[in-house]
């Protein structure tokens, strides 16, 4: 009659062991990429068979990582903006919206090419990518963006240029809440840099309000 109140906090134990893995596995694979897994697993604090309990190995870690951006990435646009916002704010608000969520997981841009694999990882960004297809399509019938790359083009060397930043970040080059880089994304897209850091200086606030660090 006891055995299921007991087996209530063992499974608290395992979920918390999952979280304090995945947690400790976007920390250390950030700062390098060829951590193995009994390295992750010491600075988890858990034992080696704890860790390959939750996660078999690499290949499964690093999908509950993917898994768990998708996720992350998905909550954050259920905050864009609408299509009747202007397409300069709008792009500025959903930059914002996505650096944190860039920002925690990186490591996976790093990973991508010889773990995951890019198809993966264009799955991962397949919804972001096509709301900013959207944007700039809007903003170039708008005229907030000039029409000097079809706006799929565009998108694509918007995405590369926050890969960048990320990495920048992730060598310790760069310090950014996200206002920065939402500049950067607004000029690249064409929008004067006077009008550019108008727009984030209006957009900011509420989104960063509501972007609270998440570790």
């Amino acid at each position: 009659m006891t055995k299921p109140v007991a087996r209530e906090p063992q499974r608290r134990n395992a979920r918390s062991n999952r979280a304090r893995i995945l947690a400790t596995a976007r920390r250390e694979l950030g700062r390098n990429p060829d951590t193995t897994l009994e390295e992750l697993a010491r600075a988890a604090g858990v034992v080696r068979r704890t860790l390959f309990g939750h996660f078999p190995g690499r290949a499964a870690l690093l999908e509950a990582l993917a898994e768990e951006a998708s996720e992350a990435l998905r909550d954050a646009m259920a905050d864009a903006v609408g299509p009747g916002e202007p397409a300069d704010r709008a792009l500025a608000h959903f930059t914002l919206l996505m650096w944190p969520v860039g920002d925690r997981y990186r490591m996976l841009l790093a990973l991508a090419r010889h773990d995951l694999g890019v198809e993966r990882v264009a799955e991962i960004l397949a919804p972001a990518r096509a709301e900013v297809t959207a944007i700039l399509e809007r903003g170039r019938r708008d005229g907030a963006f000039p029409a000097h790359l079809p706006p799929a083009v565009l998108s694509a060397g918007l995405e590369a240029m926050v890969v960048a930043l990320l990495e920048q970040v992730n060598t310790g080059a760069l310090e950014d809440d996200g206002t920065r880089a939402a500049v950067a994304i607004l000029i690249a897209a064409g929008v004067p840099e006077g009008r550019a850091r108008t727009v984030v200086e209006g957009v900011s606030p509420a989104v960063l309000a509501r972007s609270a660090p998440v570790d």
